[in-house]
């Protein structure tokens, strides 16, 4: 069992090639084949007036608030968030996340699936204008 820590992770920097708004800092922990067999885990953070960009994951995700504040933004309407907030999205549910606070908005993601990509509504992702992310076993 291979343990990591948060500051340790190795993250990557994501701009958005469609929206100066999106931008975040993320990096998977485990996924299938790697320190998990049956799930993938991700960590990324969300600065401060930026947003993570609508889209819709190929597996159920439970997120855990680590550090900071926003907003929840789902097609029936918008939730607030902070520190040691929960929810849990099914899959295919489209949302966003939105970084209200003064610090970055900080968050660990639990996939119930080895294998999950993400399929981004408008915002496209270096090097390629890719429209779909995802863990790095996804092929």
């Amino acid at each position: 069992m291979n343990v990591t820590n948060i500051a340790d992770l190795e993250t990557t920097e994501l701009r958005s090639g469609a929206s100066d708004e999106v931008a975040w800092i993320g990096g998977f922990f485990a996924y299938g084949g790697k320190d998990a067999e049956q799930s993938a885990t991700i960590y990324f953070a969300v600065p401060p007036a930026r947003r993570l960009g609508k889209h819709v994951d190929t597996a159920e995700e439970t997120q855990l608030v680590l550090s900071g504040e926003g907003e929840l933004l789902l097609d029936e309407g918008t939730r607030p968030i902070r520190t040691g907030d929960v929810f849990v999205l099914p899959e295919g549910t489209s949302h966003d996340l939105r970084n209200t606070g003064s610090e970055d908005l900080r968050i660990i993601a639990f996939f119930s699936k080895p294998q999950v990509e993400q399929h981004w509504d408008v915002d496209t992702w270096p090097p390629d204008g890719s429209k779909i992310t995802g863990s790095p076993n996804r092929g």
